[in-house]
C-alpha cells in the first residue's frame, strides 16, 4: 500500500526545513537544497512509519 502525503517545504535563511501533514508525530527533514529536504523528510517518514506502524496516519485529515 502507498499512502501520499502532502509535504510543507519552508525555505529559511540557513537552508530548507520540510514536514509532512496528516502524520501524527513530530517528522521533520532538513537541507540545503529543497531537494536535499525533500529527500529527508521522506526518508524520515519511511523511518516513522516502520517504526511505529499505521497508527501514525492521522485519519482526521
Amino acid at each position: 500500500m502507498t499512502k501520499q502525503f502532502k509535504i510543507i517545504v519552508e525555505k529559511h535563511s540557513d537552508g530548507y526545513v520540510a514536514y509532512p501533514l496528516g502524520v501524527k508525530g513530530v517528522v521533520v527533514g532538513e537541507g540545503d537544497t529543497y531537494e536535499d529536504a525533500l529527500a529527508d523528510v521522506k526518508s524520515a517518514i519511511a523511518f516513522h512509519i516502520e517504526t511505529f506502524g499505521s497508527e501514525v496516519f492521522d485519519i482526521t485529515r
